[in-house]
């Protein structure tokens, strides 16, 4: 995923930038560069992330109550096994 061709390359543009121009330049410059390098990473947003949070419990939940009923109808096939 990460690698050092990747940080090379992004020492290499953020020297170039720093040597190149006024601050506005290399704040621009490093705004696009630093955009671009985390297009490059497989990140989420904080949003995507609330709702694979929200989905986990849910299923989550449900999961506690389908073990719950196994357990209930197990205990229910045992008393009239025996």
């Amino acid at each position: 995923m990460l690698n050092a061709k990747f940080f090379e390359d992004l020492s290499a543009k953020l020297s170039s930038a720093a040597n190149s121009g006024p601050a506005k330049d290399i704040e621009k410059n490093m705004r696009a560069l630093l955009t671009q390098g985390f297009a490059k990473l497989d990140l989420v947003t904080r949003e995507e992330f609330d709702v694979q949070t929200q989905v986990l419990t849910r299923t989550r939940e449900k999961l506690t109550a389908l073990e719950a009923r196994v357990a209930e109808l197990e205990a229910q096939r045992n008393k009239t096994a025996s």
